[in-house]
């Protein structure tokens, strides 16, 4: 009985952690470590004590990955776009270090589908609002509660 009331609460606190990530790179494009870490670590003790569709295994692949890949496509972008407009960051380390997160939560194969619709989405509403800037945080969450879903009930 205690053990599935700390798991709600534990999944209630990672929502919330999840909302206030996406409400503050959506105002700000700023992703805050006080709301990111707690998310990891929430990821990594459920994985670890409750039944979870990913093994542990597969989140720690799937973190590393996501960060190692977040990582290198921040930096070609930033040799690439650098050369012509100094001032934006195409990327920054809250996406990079979301995308570790994500793999935590949705392993491997969760991962590339909630970065693939992560990607279609954002592309999508950045051309409809003639947006130049998009944060990446609210539509990888999206996609990761999709992702998650997905992987868990219809596969």
């Amino acid at each position: 009985m205690i053990y599935n009331i700390f798991f709600i609460i534990l999944l209630g606190i990672a929502a919330w952690c999840a909302w206030r990530i996406s409400v503050a790179d959506w105002r700000r494009r700023i992703i805050p470590d006080v709301y990111l870490f707690p998310l990891l670590l929430i990821g990594l003790i459920i994985i670890n004590f409750f039944p979870w569709p990913v093994s542990m295994g597969d989140a720690v692949l799937a973190a590393t990955f996501g960060y190692a890949l977040a990582l290198i496509i921040g930096i070609i972008f930033d040799k690439v776009h650098s050369t012509h407009t100094p001032d934006a960051i195409p990327i920054g380390m809250g996406d990079i270090k979301l995308l570790a997160t994500g793999g935590i939560w949705l392993g491997s194969s969760g991962l590339a589908m909630a970065l693939a619709i992560a990607c279609i989405a954002g592309i999508l509403w950045g051309k409809i609002n003639h947006q130049k800037y998009i944060p990446l945080a609210p539509f990888f969450i999206c996609g990761g509660f999709l992702a998650f879903i997905i992987n868990s009930f219809l596969i």
